[in-house]
């Protein structure tokens, strides 16, 4: 016998991979897949923010030029608007069952100077009791101040209650 084949020894194969750590790979996997949820949660909230103030505020221009309504008919078509807007933006049980001046303190939370609650907004609560008729003055008045309601909503954020 050759000498030298006496001498090999047997192939040695290599332990077997063990599954932690993970590879590198499977780290950025599991930090990017929740952070692609939470940013398009995040897109997609703000996109259904946006779109509802933009067709609140499309609503509104046609109730501005809209020649055929009275002015209580406009007055609550306002109402109406304001409402859908505030329970689209803010957390439901926030703006859904508020009524009379909780409502238009509500709405005053976003403007300075309170003028849903003291000024032309209280318009909002007070025409189905009214007796005079409601001026076309009055409620060209009430359309800038939901203008002005409506520009300043992409910026509110509203804190849900504790």
């Amino acid at each position: 016998m050759n000498s030298t084949l006496l001498a090999l020894k047997d192939i040695h194969e290599p332990p077997a991979l063990s599954d932690w750590p993970p590879a590198i790979g499977w780290w950025i996997l599991a930090v990017a897949i929740p952070l692609l949820l939470i940013l398009s949660i995040w897109i997609y909230k703000r996109l259904t923010r946006k779109s509802a103030v933009k067709t609140a505020k499309k609503i509104l221009a046609k109730l501005k030029q809209d020649a055929t309504q009275d002015n209580v008919t406009k007055v609550r078509e306002l109402s109406v608007l304001l409402r859908r807007v505030a329970i689209s933006l803010s957390p439901r049980d926030q703006a859904a069952g508020l009524t009379g001046l909780q409502w238009l303190v509500f709405l005053d939370s976003s403007l300075k100077n309170a003028p849903f609650s003291t000024g032309i907004g209280k318009l909002l609560i007070d025409v189905p009791y009214r007796k005079n008729p409601v001026t076309a003055q009055e409620v060209s008045q009430l359309i800038e101040l939901c203008e002005v309601w409506l520009k300043v909503q992409p910026t509110i954020q509203y804190k849900l209650k504790s």
